[in-house]
C-alpha cells in the first residue's frame, strides 16, 4: 500500500512539471525579451560609437566608466553618439566634482554652417551649484532655458552631490520627461526637434580645470516605449493652446481655445469686438491704433469670473507696444472710457514707449503690478521684442499673488495686506473705492491702441478652503 501511494505521489509532480515547465521557459522568454528592449551605448572599455565635438575637454575610459576632465582656455565639449534618436527612454548614471558643470543633449545636432557648429538643442541640466536645477531642461545656444526648476522647487533637492545619480530621460513625440533618482523632474512638450543625437557634456570651466564628470550605465530603449504614468509636477507645453494629458490631469483648462471667441466678449458689452481684435494661426491679435486706451476694438473679458486661480499665457511684443492682463476686474466701475479696472500684470516694450519711466520706483515696467509694485530686476527673464514670452500669475486662497515673467518669479504679495494697501493710496488706484480687495473678478486683455498678440491662455481654478 505504501509502495502504491509512493508512485501516485512521484507521477503527480512528473506530470505538475510537465506543466509547469512551458510556464517557467514563458516566463524566461518575456524576461529575455524585456531585456533586449534596452541596450548599452557604452561598452565599459572604449569609446566606439561616440565622437567628440567642440572644444577641448578630455574624454577617456577608466574603470568601467567614461571620465570626462575640465581644460583651460576652451568651450563646452561634448561626447555624442554617432547615430541619432528621435523616440527612446534612456537611463544613466553620473558623478560630478563639485566644481563641475555638465549636462546630457537629447536630439540634438551639429553642423557646420550653422552657428559656426556648435552643438545646439535639448540639455537635461546637470547643476551640482546652490541653483540646483539638475533635471531642468535648456535649450543650448538656441531659445536658452525650456523648463528650469523653478517651475518645481521640490525636484531641486533629487540631486546628490558627490554622489551617483541616476537620470531617466523620456522623449516619446514632442513630450520630453526627466527623472533624477526617481523623482520627477522636468516635463517639457515641445516640437522644435524630433531626433538627433545624445552627448554628454564637459561645460566651459577655464577657471577650475582638472574638474572630473562620470558617466555609466548608459542604456537606450527605442522600442516598445511605454510612458511613465503621469506625474503630479508642472508642465511648460511650448504647443500653441495644446493641452497635454498631464496638463489635464493637473485641472489645467484652455481659457481661450485657439480658434473662436468663446468664452470671451468685450468688456461692458455682450459680444465680442467686431473690429480691433484677430484670430489667426492660433494666435490672438490686437492691431494697433491710435495707442490710447481701448483703442480700436476694446478691452476683452472672459465670461467667467475667478477667485483662486494659476494663470498661464504667452504674449509677444512689437515695438513701443503697450498692453496688460488685468485680473480681478469688476465691471461695477465706471471708467469712464478708459480701460476696465483691474489688477494688472504689465505688458510693455520697456525700451521704447514712455510708460515705463512713468510710476514710481519702476512699478510700470513689464510683469509689475501696474502702478502699486515694480518687478525684480532678473535679466535672464528678459527676451527681445518680437519673441514670445510666457507670463503667469498665481492667486491663492491666501490673497497670496505672484507675477512671474520666462520661468522667474518676478514679484509677490499678500492681496490686502498694509504694504498692499499703502501702495494703493499712492497710486493712480486711489480714488476707486476698495480697489482690489474683491473675492472674484473677471480676466481680461487690455487694448491700449497698440499691437500685441497673445496664446495658450490656460487657468487651473484652485479650491477655496
Amino acid at each position: 500500500m505504501l509502495h502504491a501511494q509512493i508512485q501516485t505521489k512521484l507521477l503527480n509532480i512528473i506530470t505538475m512539471k510537465k506543466c509547469l515547465l512551458p510556464l517557467v521557459l514563458v516566463a524566461i522568454s518575456i524576461q529575455f525579451v524585456q531585456a533586449q528592449k534596452s541596450t548599452s551605448l557604452f561598452n565599459g572599455k572604449d569609446l566606439a560609437g561616440w565622437h567628440v565635438l567642440t572644444g577641448n575637454a578630455s574624454f577617456a575610459v577608466k574603470d568601467g566608466m567614461i571620465e570626462g576632465t575640465t581644460v583651460p582656455n576652451t568651450t563646452s565639449s561634448f561626447l555624442v553618439t554617432d547615430k541619432s534618436y528621435g523616440d527612446f527612454a534612456l537611463e544613466l548614471e553620473i558623478k560630478m566634482d563639485a566644481s563641475a558643470n555638465s549636462g546630457i543633449q537629447v536630439r540634438s545636432e551639429s553642423k557646420e554652417d550653422f552657428i559656426n557648429g556648435k552643438v545646439y538643442g535639448y540639455q537635461v541640466e546637470v547643476d551640482g551649484t546652490e541653483r540646483a536645477w539638475t533635471g531642468g531642461i535648456h535649450d543650448v545656444n538656441l531659445r536658452g532655458w525650456l523648463y528650469p526648476l523653478t517651475y518645481n522647487p521640490p525636484a531641486q533637492k533629487a540631486y546628490k552631490q558627490g554622489e551617483w545619480n541616476k537620470f531617466y530621460i523620456e522623449c516619446i513625440g514632442s513630450h520630453i520627461r526627466t527623472w533624477v533618482n526617481g523623482v520627477a523632474t522636468a516635463d517639457l512638450v515641445d516640437d522644435m526637434a524630433s531626433k538627433g543625437f545624445i552627448g554628454l557634456q564637459v561645460h566651459d570651466l577655464t577657471n577650475t580645470p582638472g574638474a572630473h564628470v562620470y558617466f555609466k550605465n548608459i542604456h537606450i530603449q527605442t522600442t516598445g516605449l511605454t510612458p511613465k504614468p503621469l506625474t503630479n509636477i508642472y508642465v511648460v507645453n511650448n504647443i500653441p493652446n495644446n493641452l497635454s494629458e498631464q496638463e489635464k490631469k493637473n485641472g489645467v483648462q484652455l481659457l481661450w481655445d485657439g480658434k473662436t471667441t468663446a468664452g470671451w466678449r468685450g468688456i461692458y458689452k455682450q459680444t465680442f469686438p467686431e473690429k480691433g481684435w484677430a484670430i489667426e494661426n492660433n494666435t490672438l491679435t490686437i492691431h494697433s491704433s491710435n495707442g490710447q486706451e481701448e483703442g480700436l476694438g476694446g478691452d476683452i473679458v472672459t465670461e467667467k469670473e475667478y477667485t483662486a486661480f494659476e494663470l498661464d499665457f504667452d504674449f509677444k511684443l512689437t515695438p513701443g507696444a503697450n498692453s496688460g492682463v488685468k485680473y480681478f476686474v469688476k465691471e461695477t466701475y465706471d471708467s469712464k472710457g478708459k480701460s476696465g479696472i483691474g489688477l494688472e500684470y504689465q505688458v510693455l516694450d520697456d525700451s521704447l514707449h514712455p510708460d515705463a519711466k512713468l510710476g514710481l520706483n519702476g512699478d510700470r515696467t513689464l510683469s509689475s503690478l501696474y502702478d502699486l509694485i515694480p518687478r525684480k530686476n532678473i535679466p535672464a527673464a528678459l527676451k527681445k521684442i518680437g519673441e514670445w514670452n510666457h507670463g503667469r500669475i498665481l492667486v491663492y486662497p491666501n490673497n497670496h499673488v505672484e507675477h512671474w515673467l520666462n520661468g522667474y518669479k518676478v514679484l509677490e504679495y499678500e492681496k490686502g495686506s498694509k504694504e498692499f494697501l499703502d501702495a494703493v493710496a499712492i497710486s493712480k488706484y486711489k480714488v476707486w473705492p476698495n480697489f482690489g480687495l474683491w473675492h472674484e473678478g473677471h480676466i481680461l486683455l487690455q487694448d491700449h491702441g497698440n499691437e500685441v498678440s497673445y496664446r495658450s491662455l490656460k487657468i487651473k481654478v484652485l479650491p477655496q478652503p
